[in-house]
């Protein structure tokens, strides 16, 4: 019998994929609640030798005073007797003679082996797939149901939902796939493998197997934007300056690339060149457009292409494409403008700024009048001042037309202020000295007199 379970231990372990210490495990749980289903409802424990096969089971029961159930309760003599350090109120392990079980009891032991044996098998399945996540497996197609594909992974059932399909893809049953696993639930049913052929990353995973400079970390995927069954931009960067990263990812005459455009079954693939400046990556992203000139602005991210004729619907692409791709690729904003209509728009701005240009000269112009206006007023202002002491400034003695612009300059602009000041104050008036000072002041109290 103790062969015999070893032997049966082992396979179990073998065609399930799980540790023989999970089955052995599961076992001894199997063995517990059989004993229970035998001995009535006390604690029990069961031990397996793992390298012989052989089955210990012990009973627990509680050391009192006074045995009320034999079964589950044993006097503090007995339990001295076979272990001293026993103690009122606690509990001593009992051998129990191992037999075999009842026809009820052997079937709760069938029924948590098979339990516990699939609970360990989904948990050693759930961590190898959530272990796969962000890698490509290959699967056998069992059926079609909802809108979803149900592939055969070999240890588990994968789900391909209809919102992780390439459109236009049809597969029947039996057809090989290869996908995408994107996540792992932990359902009731079992794990369930959640596939996708539309991600990105998938595009990503197909060059890492085709080109071995991408898996040796030479190569750098910078970055995928894919529209699933029709376009995908790859950006590609060289960690070697010898390593052309677009060349690498064609291969000789195109068999790289063609390998996974075979996989996506014709989807088109541009292979961008990335580079820190901005306007070489836009330009390169715009590809297979042919980009004339790219003006970016930093604040906002946005970005203007210029183009042939010719080539602006190239560059837009069908509905939008395109373009579309490129700005996620990229992550600027990014506007298309054709030869014709970036030099209208040239025209427009270059008219603006002569039409500005002629406002702000106007502008000056008037502010030049006004000035010139208001310095005349003043000029007539003083003029009238100085007429009203019927004499000019220069008919003062000592006063020069040089020292009558000082003083003018000083605020003092008629006769009667001059024959005002005091002497401190005609001595502040740059030029004048003291002889110079005393004389205009007597000259001009001497006119102010008269």
């Amino acid at each position: 019998m103790s062969q015999e379970l070893i032997h049966v231990i082992d396979q179990i372990s073998k065609e399930k994929g799980i540790s023989k210490e999970m089955v052995i495990e599961a076992v001894e749980s199997a063995l517990v609640s059989a004993a229970k289903k035998k001995y009535g409802a006390q604690r029990i424990a069961v031990q397996i030798d793992p390298k012989r096969g052989d089955i210990v089971m012990y009973a627990y029961k509680k050391v009192v005073q006074d045995v009320m159930n034999a079964d589950e309760e044993i006097t503090l003599e007995e339990a001295l007797t076979l272990y001293p350090e026993a103690q009122m109120d606690g509990e001593v392990p009992l051998q129990v003679e191992f037999q075999g079980f009842g026809r009820i009891a052997a079937q709760t032991a069938r029924q948590v082996i098979v339990q516990k044996v699939r609970e360990a098998e989904r948990d050693v399945i759930f961590k190898e797939f959530n272990d796969k996540i962000g890698q490509l497996v290959n699967g056998i197609v069992l059926r079609h149901e909802k809108g979803a594909y149900y592939i055969d992974l070999g240890k588990t059932e994968a789900v391909l939902p209809a919102r992780e399909q390439v459109p236009r893809e049809s597969y029947r049953r039996g057809d090989r796939v290869r996908a995408f696993v994107m996540e792992v639930r932990d359902t009731s049913k079992g794990p369930q493998v959640v596939l996708s052929r539309a991600h990105p990353d998938f595009v990503s995973r197909l060059f890492e197997m085709e080109v071995p400079e991408i898996y040796e970390n030479i190569v750098e995927v910078k970055g995928v934007v894919r529209e699933a069954g029709d376009r995908t931009k790859i950006a590609v960067s060289s960690k070697e300056s010898q390593v052309d990263p677009v060349g690498a990812c064609v291969g000789m005459k195109g068999s790289r690339v063609q390998a996974v455009v075979r996989e996506l079954r014709g989807e088109k693939i541009d292979i961008i060149p990335w580079s820190e400046d901005p306007r070489i990556f836009i330009a390169k992203a715009l590809s297979p457009a042919v980009v004339e000139k790219v003006g970016v602005t930093e604040e906002d991210r946005s970005a203007l292409a210029v183009v042939a004729d010719s080539q602006l619907s190239l560059a837009i692409g069908k509905k939008g494409q395109n373009v579309r791709l490129a700005a996620k690729l990229t992550g600027w904003k990014i506007d298309i403008l054709s030869e014709s209509e970036y030099d209208q728009e040239r025209q427009k701005e270059r008219e603006q700024e002569i039409e500005a240009a002629i406002v702000e000269e106007t502008r000056k112009m008037a502010e030049e009048t006004e000035a010139a206006e208001t310095l005349e007023a003043q000029a007539t202002e003083s003029d009238a001042a100085n007429a009203e002491t019927g004499v000019d400034l220069t008919v003062i003695d000592g006063v020069g037309q040089k020292t009558a612009e000082q003083l003018k300059a000083s605020g003092y602009d008629t006769v009667e202020k001059i024959a005002a000041m005091s002497d401190e104050e005609i001595l502040a008036v740059p030029g004048i000295g003291e002889k110079t000072a005393q004389k205009i002041l007597v000259s001009a109290r001497a006119l102010l007199g008269k």
